[in-house]
């Protein structure tokens, strides 16, 4: 899948993604009301990463509608990405999303720069089960729950969402981290800190996927650093169902996609391997 903040703002970008051999679109987080995001600088590129702190800008669920209304025709899923500050938002942008015919919810909660919104919410396992709860009693669409790696316990995170019976499991988001100008002596994005993303990120989220693998009973999309084949190997044997790529599309095209299955159909010929299904989770056994 297409994970969601990137080439996912509006269906154009969406339909390339489609074209380019994305299995499925998560959508760019949408909340209740249109946001700007915060002043530029907003990313930095480093040797093994990308650290932004956009502030979720996106054009408000009213106005998103008429991208949605745009992709009715596509075959291939569009997974609603949404954030609001309480149970109630969530529930009416989730409410909005089905009637525009998404074919899943999934709740961001754990993004690391975005104020009120977030990780605020995604590190309390009450706040978690309670948005989860609410959304999936009020929505006949799957739900997934998009978790951050900057709590303390993310396993505890993963049950409160599995408890308020979320369908998927969504590991992880980008990490909390920040970069300093030692010129300037000031820190480099105007948020301070923000979220860092890419293949540095990757052995934090496969660290995840195997925790939660081993303490939930629902299906879990690893994403966090995936640029190639092998990465999608290593994710799968963690424990992850499905995964989805999200900076590796900076990194290697809009292509990666199809790219990223022919290195795993040449994985699995090399290693006499029928089905992926088998080797989810085997690196427990």
């Amino acid at each position: 899948m297409l994970a969601s903040g990137i080439m996912d703002e509006d269906a154009g970008s969406i339909k390339r993604m489609i074209k380019c051999g994305a299995g499925a679109i998560v959508t760019k987080s949408i909340g209740l009301q249109a946001r700007i995001g915060y002043p530029n600088p907003t990313l930095i590129e480093l040797n093994h990463g990308i650290i932004n702190a956009m502030g979720l800008p996106n054009q408000g669920i009213d106005l998103f509608t008429n991208e949605i209304e745009l992709l009715k025709s596509s075959k291939i899923p569009i997974i609603g990405s949404i954030y609001g500050a309480n149970s109630k938002e969530f529930l009416r942008i989730s409410n909005i999303m089905e009637d525009l015919g998404v074919s899943a919810i999934e709740l961001n909660l754990s993004c690391p720069h975005a104020k009120n919104y977030g990780l605020e919410l995604g590190c309390d396992t009450r706040i978690v089960n309670k948005i989860t709860e609410s959304v999936k009693e009020n929505t006949t669409l799957p739900v997934f729950v998009k978790l951050s790696p900057n709590v303390t316990n993310i396993v505890e995170i993963g049950k409160a969402a599995e408890d308020a019976n979320a369908d998927a499991i969504v590991a992880i988001n980008s990490v909390k981290a920040m970069k300093i100008n030692i010129d300037l002596r000031k820190p480099i994005l105007s948020n301070k800190i923000g979220g860092y993303s890419g293949e540095a990120i990757k052995p934090i989220g496969v660290r995840c996927v195997y925790e939660l693998a081993a303490n939930v009973n629902i299906p879990i999309i690893g994403v966090g650093g995936i640029l190639n084949g092998i990465d999608v190997i290593e994710y799968i044997m963690a424990g992850a169902s499905a995964i989805q790529i999200g900076s590796g599309v900076y990194y290697r095209g809009c292509e990666i996609f199809g790219k990223v299955c022919n290195e795993i159909k040449k994985w699995m010929k090399q290693h006499d391997c029928k089905t992926l299904k088998k080797l989810i989770g085997v690196a427990h056994l």
